[in-house]
């Protein structure tokens, strides 16, 4: 991509962009990739995704439907060729048609992020809270241990009813020929649970230990022009006893016989203790970290546009309308739950000033002290992002894609927060003390 810059008025920088055809159709790709999984769409066998998208959802033109986003692929790229960070998102002005296997220019309006300064760049003062381990996760994980090990004992003899548990011996064939699948000796069934069609629990009712039964239900054993269809299955069942669910003590007898590699319930602890301490400590230094930073905040000096509070603020509405929208909730649903229009709007409102407040307080220490990145400075940012994914192939990922600036942004803010916490005169509260014991009986 060819990017000329032009200067313009308060830090707002124009560039004339010219896209390759290379670059025009693989931008197509990308957006057209992102709306056909947006839309649940996967490719045809021996379709494209054009025609894919066409047959699924009757859109016969899907490079005109994705334009606009395949414009914004675009941008970063622009963006990152001229190696600038722009306060939030520009919009592109197309200045020639967008086509497939054509050039396309475009023109950016980029408002340059501002820079700022602090009142002082002394290390910062805080007073946190100290760490306390939870036990509640060991108490959890354990109770969730017991119950997916529950085992299933012989109970009093009686008529089965829906949610009964038993024993029983079951043979079944279709067109004469037996089912291994399904054929067994002494298999513990769950009566409405779904394990099987609800014709062969509607037969079960009423049966006894002791007794055999033959009769059919339909099961959903044939596939024709790409539809399930059911099957009679022929079936001889004899339940041989009514069963309890028992859920198991965690004891050290339970551990040494199903957790040989733990010598006792106490090491099973242990280990627990171990990963959870582990994560509570992570989110523990979080939560200094952000303590830092807050007192940091407190230094900052200036003003922030109208135009930047404006962008970042729809900007965090849209992210919370996506993360709404994941989560089954509506817009309105969530702000009456946030106590309305005006207390959502303010409250808002503060948080996009933290944000931003936070972001230009860490470039200021950042440019301060000199710093500079290093590959595990990049790396750490995209573990940041994703903790499970692969740090290497999310930064090749996010370079190739033209975010490489946003990316850079990232890391120095993260190595920023770190030296500010580093460089901290950090107090840890006294940690509440335990209930005082009732005194002894004084000797007379």
């Amino acid at each position: 991509m060819h990017v000329t810059e032009s200067k313009l008025v308060n830090g707002v920088i124009k560039l004339d962009c010219e896209a390759t055809a290379i670059e025009v159709n693989n931008a197509l790709r990308e957006a057209g990739e992102a709306f056909a999984a947006s839309m649940g769409v996967r490719p045809l066998p021996g379709k494209s995704l054009e025609e894919s998208v066409k047959e699924t959802l009757g859109i016969a033109d899907l490079d005109k439907i994705i334009e606009p986003n395949a414009i914004e692929v675009l941008v970063p790229r622009a963006l990152d060729r001229r190696n600038l960070v722009p306060a939030f998102p520009p919009k592109a002005t197309p200045t020639t048609k967008f086509e497939r296997g054509k050039k396309f220019s475009f023109s950016l309006n980029v408002t340059v992020k501002p820079t700022y300064e602090l009142s002082s760049y002394e290390p910062v003062e805080v007073t946190v809270d100290p760490f306390v381990f939870d036990e509640t996760p060991i108490k959890q994980q354990l109770e969730e241990l017991a119950k997916n090990s529950v085992i299933y004992e012989t109970t009093d003899a009686k008529p089965l009813t829906a949610g009964d548990a038993c024993s029983i011996a079951m043979k079944c064939y279709d067109d004469g020929e037996e089912i291994k699948a399904l054929t067994c000796e002494d298999r513990t069934y769950i009566m409405g649970r779904g394990y099987m069609p609800a014709g062969f629990d509607e037969a079960l009712l009423g049966m006894e230990p002791g007794q055999t039964k033959e009769f059919t239900f339909e099961a959903p054993l044939g596939m024709e022009d790409g539809e399930v269809q059911n099957k009679p299955i022929n079936c001889t069942v004899t339940v041989k006893e009514v069963q309890k669910e028992v859920v198991p003590i965690i004891d050290d007898a339970w551990v040494k016989a199903n957790m040989p590699m733990f010598p006792n319930l106490e090491a099973l602890k242990a280990d627990m203790r171990r990963v959870f301490e582990a994560q509570q400590r992570e989110n523990y230094e979080g939560y200094v970290q952000q303590m830092c930073v807050g007192a940091l905040t407190r230094r900052f000096e200036g003003r922030i546009a109208d135009e930047i509070y404006e962008a970042t603020r729809d900007q965090l509405m849209n992210n919370l309308r996506m993360e709404l929208q994941q989560a089954g909730m509506t817009w309105e649903q969530f702000v009456a739950g946030n106590g309305g229009e005006q207390q959502f709007g303010m409250m808002l409102m503060m948080q996009t000033r933290e944000v931003l407040v936070q972001g230009f307080c860490l470039d200021a220490v950042f440019r301060h002290e000199k710093m500079t990145l290093t590959d595990k400075d990049l790396e750490d940012a995209c573990l940041g992002m994703n903790p499970q994914g692969n740090a290497a192939m999310m930064r090749k990922q996010l370079e190739d894609s033209g975010r490489g600036f946003a990316l850079r942004e990232t890391a120095e803010r993260l190595k920023a927060a770190r030296f500010v916490q580093q460089n901290a005169k950090i107090t840890v509260r006294d940690a509440v003390p335990a209930p005082a014991a009732d005194p002894e009986p004084a000797a007379e």
